[in-house]
């Protein structure tokens, strides 16, 4: 059972995959959890809140889509309202799209750059207006990709909106230092999630649709993860765990990559 320690998180994209991870990591942690999803996700998301509750912390589910500036501010205000503060804000929500660049249509790039670029923006404005509010600093912390460091072929509207989250790290970690707000981003790289289900599927239907289930992921970790094996959900929450934590204070501006070695720099 944890203990909690005082401090509230809201995690977006909670329902399953990376975020569900992030948020049962941080209630291990002792912190008291928002979760967020959309409506079509209510069930699973409600299932997380549960298993957040039954460590013995508060926890709440908040349907929200996180492009939509209004459902934003409301989804801030209820979780400051129902768990008393906001600390951690993890802007996780995210979608991803396998298409060559000539074949991405202005509707294919308005809802990538809505989800991944708006939606991170939004969060991190409402919740650095909460944090201000409240005075005592706080930690922004975004989704972003091993894509925010190297473009990928037939990812790349997926890549230019990775991109823009690092840029929006670097610069709204300049702006709220004075805050005692940090801001950083986690870089996954091949994930065990539907996400990469759905990459996986994709290229193999764009290489003639001859390849099994999982095949083009595996052949992706063997090639390219230093350390051999796809990567889990819990990887990346563990390292979630620590930007939130109070030994990342003096860490800020920063985009990591955790994959495996994948990316050196």
């Amino acid at each position: 059972m944890a203990q909690g320690n005082g401090r509230a998180a809201l995690v977006t994209g909670a329902a399953r995959g990376i975020g569900r991870s992030i948020a049962l990591r941080l209630a291990d942690d002792g912190l008291d959890v928002a979760v967020n999803d959309l409506e079509s996700m209510k069930g699973e998301l409600d299932a997380v809140a549960e298993d957040i509750s039954a460590k013995g912390v508060k926890s709440a589910a908040v349907v929200a889509d996180v492009s939509d500036k209004g459902e934003v501010d409301g989804m801030v205000e209820t979780v400051a309202g129902e768990l008393g503060k906001l600390d951690v804000m993890v802007a996780n929500a995210g979608i991803a799209q396998v298409k060559a660049i000539l074949d991405v249509s202005p509707e294919d790039l308005d809802r990538m750059l809505a989800v991944n670029v708006r939606g991170v923006v939004l969060c991190c404005q409402a919740a650095a207006r909460q944090m201000i509010e409240q005075g005592s600093g706080g930690k922004i912390i975004g989704a972003a990709s091993i894509a925010a460091h190297k473009g990928f072929g037939l990812l790349g509207h997926y890549s230019a909106s990775k991109f823009a989250v690092r840029g929006l790290t670097q610069a709204a970690a300049q702006e709220w230092a004075e805050h005692g707000i940090t801001v950083n981003a986690y870089c996954p790289g091949i994930v065990d999630t539907a996400m990469w289900e759905l990459i996986d599927e994709g290229i193999g239907d764009l290489q003639g649709g001859t390849a099994k289930k999982g095949e083009i992921m595996n052949q992706f970790v063997e090639s390219l993860v230093a350390l051999g094996r796809v990567q889990t959900p819990e990887d990346v929450a563990s390292f979630v765990s620590y930007l939130a934590s109070k030994d990342s204070d003096y860490m800020t501006g920063q985009s990591v990559m955790i994959d495996g070695g994948v990316m050196f720099s």
